[in-house]
């Protein structure tokens, strides 16, 4: 088919199709390959993104439907690449946003009433474009992957950089932390496996579903609500022990063992096995720490500041001997920054309960025990923490910053990449666009094309 009766025919389909609330036909605002752009798809858009208060840059009616072609572009390479996106995942992010309107809206009602549809219409709605944002990021991650950059080149970009343009850094910190986890009585544990062993025989004798359950019971809070559903996961990113039992299941009907992992103590069902991933339900049950125990953990901190204090031994020793944080123990107790991959953090960075102390302390200064709660397990911990060095905001610098502008030139060597890329599958891809969108300052040349021209002229 010619591009020309392709745009024809696409227009013609559309000129048929009735706008439910007023019944006035769509209008084409671009099409791109053989997917239309419509301009009610273009007002939603800005909708959400006005819901969402995301920044707009420029005219959204010229950079809206723009990003949706530049969009399509890198939708029609997931296809071919065969993308595949987790459900679970996509089913997560629904219930966050949908939770995050009814937090702004006041209620499921207003949130319908605010988007002109039912509740089961814009979960599918945004599942569609979670999905699409998923299989989007995806591919760039195809097309980056391979991106890898030397000290040298980093040093030669750094250098090109005009000294107004550099990053600020923001006042960051490091932070050295000790921290023990208070020790969990054995009642407390035989009671949990009492708990989880009568969960696994109600399931086994069929009274009851293991997703029933799961959404009961677990205290996995993220996994709780999709009835324990984990996504397919492979068996890197999984805790060994659960993997090694996980991936032992066979029969999609059975239950497995209790297994201890550092989250606490599990039962878990096979779902479906992919090559080397896994998709399982689990229910977790943590073990909880009475006040003794808290008390307990307190005390041989508050010594073990004492003995630090008095020079007996180094916090860094102290650390590696005492500390049960495996991140920081071998790291002669230094929090590690997993975001950037540093031992530095911005205030808002660090856990609450360190930021509140680090805040006012001295270079050198050790806190008092406190209790805190470990983000990874959710367990309650006892720790002291030390502020090793406090840098003020500034420009930055390649010496004291190279990570930073490491992480920057990476960015900077994937979004080029990206834009190359765009500019490829942009010219090898039939691009139409309304005359009533062409009044635009594009990013990319779509106006410079011979059969956009072609259209144009025959019309």
């Amino acid at each position: 088919m010619s591009i020309r009766k392709l745009a024809l025919a696409v227009m013609a389909f559309v000129a048929l199709t009735a706008v439910a609330q007023n019944n006035v036909a769509e209008e084409i605002a671009w099409v791109v390959g053989d997917e239309p752009i419509f301009k009610s798809d273009i007002e939603e858009q800005y909708m959400n993104l006005q819901s969402e208060r995301v920044a707009i840059d420029g005219n959204p009616y010229c950079s809206i439907p723009e990003q949706m072609a530049i969009d399509k572009l890198f939708l029609h390479q997931a296809k071919i690449d065969t993308v595949q996106i987790q459900e679970s995942q996509v089913a997560r992010e629904v219930d966050s946003r949908i939770n995050f309107f009814i937090a702004n809206l006041g209620s499921k009602e207003k949130v319908e009433e605010y988007f002109h549809r039912s509740m089961p219409l814009l979960r599918e709605r945004l599942a569609d474009m979670i999905r699409d944002q998923y299989s989007i990021q995806q591919v760039q991650s195809n097309l980056t992957k391979d991106v890898k950059v030397t000290p040298s080149e980093v040093r030669k970009y750094f250098a090109t950089v005009p000294t107004d343009s550099l990053p600020y850094i923001p006042r960051q910190v490091e932070v050295q932390i000790i921290t023990i986890n208070p020790v969990i009585p054995q009642q407390e544990i035989d009671e949990i496996k009492s708990r989880l062993r009568d969960y696994s025989q109600r399931i086994t004798n069929g009274e009851t579903e293991f997703s029933t359950m799961a959404i009961l019971y677990s205290e996995d809070k993220a996994t709780a609500v999709y009835g324990g559903e984990t996504g397919f996961q492979s068996r890197s990113v999984l805790l060994p022990e659960y993997a090694n039992a996980a991936f032992n299941l066979n029969d999609n009907k059975k239950v497995s063992n209790i297994v201890e992992t550092e989250d606490g103590y599990h039962i878990i069902q096979l779902i479906e096995k992919r090559g080397d991933r896994i998709n399982t339900r689990h229910i977790l049950l943590r073990p909880k720490v009475s006040d003794k125990d808290l008390t307990d953990a307190i005390a041989r901190l508050d010594t073990l500041k004492t003995e630090i204090s008095n020079g007996n031994i180094t916090f860094d020793k102290a650390a590696f001997y005492v500390s049960q944080d495996k991140d920081s123990r071998n790291n002669n107790g230094m929090m590690l920054n997993e975001e950037n991959h540093t031992n530095r953090f911005e205030m808002a960075e660090l856990p609450s309960e360190v930021g509140k102390l680090v805040d006012k302390m001295e270079e050198g200064d050790i806190s008092d025990p406190f209790v805190m709660v470990n983000k990874k397990t959710q367990r309650e911990q006892v720790a002291i923490v030390r502020l090793n060095k406090r840098i003020n905001g500034h420009k930055a610098d390649i010496a004291d910053d190279y990570q930073v502008m490491k992480n920057s030139y990476e960015n900077h060597r994937k979004a080029e990449i990206i834009d190359n890329w765009v500019k490829e599958k942009q010219r090898s891809t039939y691009v139409f666009i309304d005359e009533n969108w062409r009044n635009c300052e594009f990013k990319y040349p779509w106006l410079n094309r011979t059969d956009v021209q072609s259209v144009k002229s025959e019309q």
